[in-house]
């Protein structure tokens, strides 16, 4: 199996802590590629119609995408039980809300990174980013009880969201009255295939 991916992705991350963290690194090859949303990678093009990554390709050829579809198969191949049946539509919901979080800050990033200054909207990055708050003034609420608990592939996803907003928007300080996250993000950060993951350029 292939895996097609970029490193400063936060949903890549996803994929790539599950691999770690349900030792699967020795049955999936890892395809490095440069693309953005402006200059698509041809490998990610020829696996996904959309262009996007991350795109795993299995054994028969077949691609598998976006990244819930790609983590939920590779916890089923692996039985690491990052989605117990018992909790699964609440984990998903937590999962779709850090996917959100990531969604609205990659956004951010482009604007900033793809776009002339003279041609970026700062009312629609503000917009963006109070999404982004409004889902982490959540998350310190406490309104995900899937938050706690024994591991999941929700909690995965919330830390590599946040990680994503430490990379590419730590000035925007999203700890800053949410101290409640950042302590629980400060714990899930020891897991050792997090640390592995942290995202470089």
């Amino acid at each position: 199996m292939k895996l097609v991916y970029s490193p400063p992705s936060p949903f890549v991350r996803k994929v790539t802590t599950l691999i770690h963290h349900a030792g699967l690194d020795d049955r999936i090859e890892l395809v490095n590629v440069k693309t953005t949303a402006l200059s698509v990678a041809e490998e990610a093009r020829a696996a996904n119609p959309l262009g996007k990554i991350p795109v795993m390709i299995l054994d028969d050829g077949k691609a598998l995408f976006d990244s819930r579809v790609i983590t939920r198969f590779l916890d089923d191949l692996a039985g690491s039980n990052l989605y117990p049946q018992e909790s699964m539509y609440d984990i998903l919901t937590l999962e779709a809300l850090a996917d959100g979080i990531m969604e609205s800050a990659v956004s951010i990033t482009y604007e900033t990174k793809l776009r002339p200054e003279n041609e970026q909207s700062p009312s629609w990055m503000e917009a963006q980013w109070s999404k982004v708050l409004h889902a982490v003034k959540a998350l310190e609420n406490g309104e995900f009880k899937s938050m706690e608990g024994n591991l999941n592939m929700g909690q995965i996803a919330v830390a590599c969201a946040l990680g994503y907003l430490d990379f590419r928007h730590d000035a925007r300080q999203w700890r800053n009255g949410h101290s409640n996250l950042a302590s629980w993000n400060e714990k899930i950060m020891e897991l050792p295939a997090l640390i592995k993951t942290i995202p470089t350029d």
